[in-house]
C-alpha cells in the first residue's frame, strides 16, 4: 500500500479544482470581490491606527513611521507563514479574516484603554501593528491558491488580478475612512463596523462559495464563530461613548506632546 504524506496531501489539496455554486467566471469576480473589500478594510486599520496614535499620544511622524514599517515588515512573515495554510486555503482564509476583523476592530478600544490605564499607547500600537500585518500578509497566498482552484490560468495574470483589486480596494478605504467613516461613526465606531463588514466578507466566501470544501460540521463551527465575533464587535459599540469621554478628559487635562512631525 503507498502511503501519502501530509506535504504530498497539502499539494493535492492545493491542486484540486472548487467545487462551486456558480460558473468558474461568477467565482473569480467574487473571490476578486472579496480581496476587494478586505483590502479597504485593511487600510481603514492602518489608518485607525496612524489617526490614534496622533490623537492619544501625538508625534506623527514617529509614529506613522512605526505604524507602515511594522505593518509591512509583518505583510512579509505573514505571506511567508501562509504557505503551511494553502492544503485548507478556503477555511484558513476565513479564520484569518475573523481573527483579522476582531484585532482590527477592536484595536481603536485597546489604544485607548492602554492610555487611559498607562497614559501610554505606543506598545500597544506597535503589537497591533505587527498583528495585523501578519494577518494581512497572510491573505495574498491563500486567494491565490484560491482563485487558481477557480480556474486555472497564467500565474501572472491572477497575481496582476488579485494585486488590482486589493490596490483598488485600498484606495477605496483610504477615501473612505476620512470622508465617510470618521464623519460618520467617529474613530471607534468606524474601526468597530470595518470588522464587520472583514468577517462579513471573509465568512461569505468559506461558507457560501467555498462550501463545498467543509463538511458540515466545520461549516457549523466556522459560522458560529464568525457570528461571535461580529456579535463582539458590535456589543463593544456600547462601551465608545464613555471610553472617548475618558480620554477626552484625560487629554484636556493633560494633552500629548507635540514631536517634530505632530500635526496639532
Amino acid at each position: 500500500m503507498i502511503q501519502t504524506s501530509d506535504a504530498e496531501r497539502s499539494e493535492s489539496d492545493c491542486s484540486a479544482m472548487a467545487v462551486l455554486p456558480v460558473s468558474a467566471g461568477v467565482g473569480r469576480i467574487l473571490v476578486l470581490l472579496t480581496v476587494f473589500v478586505c483590502a479597504a478594510c485593511g487600510l481603514v486599520y492602518e489608518l485607525e491606527l496612524i489617526a490614534l496614535a496622533d490623537y492619544l499620544v501625538g508625534d506623527t511622524v514617529t509614529h506613522t513611521s512605526i505604524v507602515l514599517s511594522l505593518m509591512v515588515f509583518a505583510m512579509g512573515l505573514g505571506s511567508l507563514g501562509a504557505k503551511r495554510l494553502r492544503g485548507r486555503a478556503s477555511v484558513n482564509f476565513g479564520l484569518i479574516e475573523v481573527l483579522l476583523a476582531l484585532v482590527g476592530g477592536c484595536s481603536a478600544m485597546a489604544l485607548h484603554l492602554s492610555f487611559l490605564l498607562f497614559g501610554e499607547a505606543t506598545p500597544t500600537l506597535v503589537c497591533f501593528s505587527l498583528a495585523m500585518g501578519v494577518l494581512i500578509g497572510a491573505e495574498m497566498p491563500l486567494l491565490m491558491t484560491l482563485i487558481q482552484r477557480i480556474r486555472r490560468q497564467d500565474a501572472g495574470r491572477a497575481v496582476a488580478d488579485l494585486s488590482a483589486a486589493d490596490y483598488v480596494g485600498a484606495l477605496l478605504g483610504g477615501l473612505a475612512f476620512p470622508f465617510l467613516l470618521l464623519p460618520l461613526f467617529g474613530r471607534l465606531n468606524a474601526a468597530l463596523l470595518t470588522g464587520v463588514v472583514n468577517a462579513l466578507a471573509g465568512a461569505a466566501l468559506v461558507l457560501w462559495l467555498f462550501r463545498g470544501d467543509l463538511p458540515r460540521r466545520i461549516r457549523r463551527r466556522f459560522l458560529l464563530l464568525s457570528l461571535g465575533v461580529i456579535t463582539a464587535l458590535l456589543s463593544c459599540m456600547a462601551l465608545v461613548p464613555p471610553l472617548e469621554q475618558a480620554a477626552a478628559e484625560r487629554l484636556t487635562s493633560s494633552p500629548p506632546e507635540a514631536g517634530p512631525g505632530h500635526s496639532g
